[in-house]
């Protein structure tokens, strides 16, 4: 399936978004979702069921490799987001050998702060504060403190923090050429790309 993201022009794919092209696993939801393609079949789970994954994979394989979606899908699966299950011909554990030979990493979305959820008794990481302030500067504190699960001073203490700290410097992870991913899923998926692929600028 597409991951969601914004891939840089200069070195990721361009995908217009009001493109009439479409996904090819939308249209095949059972074969996608199935549980045997979400996880690694166990050992206990006997031959039969390693047998019913291959032939699952090889199917979902062949629907990514017709996809007018598939070097966008890949690129963003391997390289922005830490998707699950089947996606652009890989595995997950396809695409943390490729992440590796690409020496990119990738950390799993954390849905809930994206949504504003927060469980209860879990520590406030400080950066989700300031990105959560940043994302909504018209909010007062308190409906930030709200909306982390925390205290109206926690709040305080990690903006007072955010001011009077040192800009701390980040290097910025320099993503791969999608030529590079592509030749690194040939690697180790163990197939080419396919020839009717397009060329990204």
């Amino acid at each position: 399936m597409p991951a969601r993201a914004n891939a840089s022009r200069a070195t990721g794919p361009s995908h217009d978004r009001n493109s009439a092209e479409r996904a090819a696993c939308i249209d095949n939801p059972a074969l996608f979702q199935h549980e045997l393609l979400e996880e690694p079949v166990k050992a206990r789970q006997g031959t039969d069921a390693q047998r019913r994954q291959a032939l699952l994979a090889a199917r979902a394989a062949a629907v990514c490799a017709g996809c007018p979606l598939f070097t966008s899908c890949l690129y963003e699966a391997v390289v922005d987001h830490d998707v699950a299950g089947f996606v652009a011909g890989s595995t997950e554990a396809q695409r943390v050998q490729m992440r590796h030979a690409l020496g990119v990493k990738v950390e799993p979305d954390d849905l809930d702060v994206l949504a504003g959820v927060v469980r209860g008794g879990r520590q406030i990481n400080h950066d989700e504060v300031v990105r959560l302030r940043q994302a909504n500067p018209h909010e007062s504190l308190e409906v930030l403190a709200m909306r982390l699960g925390c205290s109206l001073s926690t709040v305080k203490r990690h903006m007072r923090r955010a001011r009077t700290a040192p800009a701390e410097v980040k290097l910025a992870m320099v993503k791969p050429s999608v030529e590079r991913v592509l030749a690194v899923f040939a690697a180790v998926v163990g197939y080419p790309r396919r020839p009717r692929e397009q060329r990204v600028a």
